[in-house]
């Protein structure tokens, strides 16, 4: 019978541990139009339009919530492109010399990550 060696890797089993790595979805955040008293309907429309990508129909429901409830969703996004979504809103609302507001805020979400 031949010897083993006791440093050969004949017989010998090596391990590797994995580390499993849980992802988790990001954090979602709201982006609101608030209401006014000056900013036409039909621009806030158009907006809703060209920024958040909404058909005509869809805009115009937005727009009417906001107009009766004082505040609406617009879109929901990562933080990233919520921020850069209300940056947009006031940018063309200050170029049409328009007081239209938007702001953001967290969506309740437990397995988000914070």
């Amino acid at each position: 019978m031949a010897s083993r060696d006791k440093h050969s890797p004949q017989g010998s089993v090596v391990l590797k541990t994995r580390t499993q790595r849980k992802t988790t979805r990001p954090r979602m955040y709201r982006v609101l139009i608030h209401n006014d008293d000056y900013t036409p309907m039909e621009f806030v429309v158009r907006l809703l339009q060209v920024v958040f990508h909404r058909n005509e129909a869809e805009a115009t429901t937005i727009m009417l919530h906001i107009h009766n409830n004082g505040v609406g969703v617009a879109g929901v996004y990562t933080h990233e492109i919520a921020e850069t979504k209300v940056a947009q809103v006031h940018m063309l609302a200050r170029q049409q010399d328009c007081p239209l507001v938007a702001s953001m805020e967290p969506e309740e979400d437990p397995d988000a990550e914070h």
